[in-house]
This record gives C-alpha cells, structure tokens and sequence, in this order.
C-alpha cells in the first residue's frame, strides 16, 4: 500500500472480502477486496502512471465494478457488515 497509495497498514488490521480470478493466460487479471481500518499517512496517488483516480467514496457513489461480487463485498464492508 506504501509505494500506491503512501499509506503504512497496521499489523493484522487488514481483513480480505474477496478476491476474484477472471481470463486466461496473458489476459486474466485477479481482483481483489480488502476492509482496513488502522493505517498511518494520508492515502494519495502516488502512482498516477497505474490508476486514473484516488478517493474516498461513500457506498452510493461508488463507480461501477467489473465483477458483480467485488461491487456486493465492498458495499457490504462499508454498510458495516463484517466477513
């Protein structure tokens, strides 16, 4: 999360929602979730070069996903529903 997002993860305080692997060879790509709740420093874009936009959403203004499941866990995550 460091060299993405200039972020420090506390120890033990990241907790997976899903992880998802879609494609074949050369094209496959694995999407994954994750809920963490104690980090150190200011979450910015520190690889622009990688990603269009970094911000904090609410659920109702999430941008659509590419997987049905990744969407359902990150939403559920952010209602305060825990895995």
């Amino acid at each position: 999360m460091h060299e993405e997002l200039g972020v420090q993860i506390a120890t033990g305080s990241a907790i997976p929602l899903c992880r998802l692997d879609a494609g074949r060879g050369g094209e496959s790509v694995r999407l994954s979730a994750w809920l963490v709740d104690q980090w150190q420093g200011t979450p910015t874009n520190v690889a622009p070069d990688e990603h269009d936009e970094i911000r904090w959403f609410g659920p109702e203004e999430l941008p659509p996903f590419a997987h049905e499941l990744l969407g359902t866990a990150l939403v559920d995550a952010m209602r305060g529903a825990r895995p």
